[in-house]
């Protein structure tokens, strides 16, 4: 029993350490200017847990960002259509991106704060390779599609957090003009028709 006592608290404070920073993200104008002290004090908790815990910001931000990610990674690794591996590829590859899109537009505080970390590239994420590697697999399936590795990273590449927030905070644009925009490029580029919108 005495053993089960500081696993449950150390739970406890992971979940409130990732819960004050994903709110203290989404109220702050700029990502950087969140600090772990910040966070500390957010959650109620010592610098020394966070660090312990998630080793510096950086490892903090990815934690976060794969705790809000698993629902969508786990329904296209494993789900129904159209995100799971059993949809025909020119209905999952759209449906994949939008999915991503979706994602970083409603969590844009969070997207922007992985994005600007500077501590390693975003291709060398774990949530990049993912989504690439799915989507070249999809895209291998595509008849007459060339050169599905290059197309995957194009293709994510309209996804950036960065443009998204571009696109919304900058240029005015409505999340779904965004969607269809996105649904149209890759309709054209996988030479499907688009959806209708």
């Amino acid at each position: 029993m005495t053993e089960r006592k500081p696993r449950a608290d150390a739970a406890r404070n992971r979940e409130a350490v990732l819960a004050a920073a994903d709110a203290l993200f989404a109220r702050c104008e700029s990502p950087a200017a969140v600090t772990m002290a910040d966070i500390a004090a957010a959650a109620g908790v010592g610098k020394a847990t966070l660090f312990r815990g998630f080793g510096d910001r950086t490892g903090l931000i990815h934690a976060l960002y794969e705790a809000r990610l698993a629902p969508v990674r786990r329904a296209a690794e494993g789900g129904p259509p159209p995100l799971g591996p059993s949809t025909p590829p020119s209905e999952r590859v759209p449906a994949l991106l939008d999915a991503v899109l979706c994602f970083k537009l409603d969590h844009r505080h969070l997207a922007l704060a992985l994005e600007g970390t500077g501590g390693d590239s975003p291709y060398a994420a774990g949530h990049y390779t993912l989504w690439h590697g799915t989507l070249r697999d999809a895209l291998d399936r595509v008849p007459g599609l060339a050169d599905s590795d290059f197309t995957a990273h194009a293709l994510l590449a309209a996804t950036r957090a960065d443009l998204v927030e571009h696109l919304v905070g900058h240029e005015g644009r409505t999340r779904e003009e965004i969607r269809a925009r996105l649904a149209a490029f890759t309709a054209r580029v996988l030479h499907v028709p688009a959806p209708p919108h």
